[in-house]
């Protein structure tokens, strides 16, 4: 015995409609409140920020590792500290880059492109602590000047959680600078 159509689909003159997978399985369009052209001028300065804060990261992680001298478990413990609070904040950058719609960079090649701290020659066991805390000082600034200046383009855009984001980085690598510039003054 056949099978017959649903009695709705009969009465209709039509067969049901069942979503194709491609259609059940697409996304709609991103709708935040933002234009596509808002939203990838924001992403491409949380792509600079995410740069230099990584490589930021990668110093303080490497001195922590290779740190020596007389304050060496200051340095050793506050190091730690601060590349484990980055590398918490690293994904928090990257995601917001996601949400708006545009991936992330996730390589050396695209940090080296995109970041502003330049590279500094290698840093080994026999180096000053000093110069590696100057190093840091430096580099926390750099990262402060590129959260300012996507914490600019997201206000003018009316991107709030961009804003937040930038301003809490913003506190925490002045205040990482400030520490760390007071250990050589």
């Amino acid at each position: 015995m056949a099978k017959s159509k649903p009695a709705t689909a009969k009465r209709a003159g039509r067969r049901a409609a069942t979503p194709s997978p491609q259609a059940a399985a697409s996304a709609p369009g991103i709708d935040i409140g933002l234009s596509a052209a808002e939203r990838r001028k924001i992403a491409d300065g949380l792509s600079r920020f995410l740069a230099d804060a990584y490589t930021l990261y990668l110093r303080t992680h490497s001195f922590h590792w290779n740190v020596t001298g007389p304050m060496f478990n200051t340095l050793h413990l506050m190091f730690e500290t601060q590349y484990t609070e980055q590398w918490t904040a690293l994904d928090l950058v990257a995601e917001r880059i996601r949400a708006l719609g545009f991936g992330a960079p996730g390589s050396y090649e695209a940090f080296q492109r995109l970041g502003s701290i330049p590279a500094e020659p290698a840093i080994g066991e026999s180096s000053d602590w000093r110069e590696m805390v100057r190093q840091l000082t430096v580099g926390n600034e750099a990262v402060c000047r590129t959260a300012r200046k996507v914490l600019k383009t997201a206000d003018d855009a009316g991107d709030d959680p961009s804003v937040d984001l930038m301003t809490q980085r913003l506190q925490v690598h002045e205040k990482n600078a400030w520490m760390l510039r007071s250990l050589l003054m």
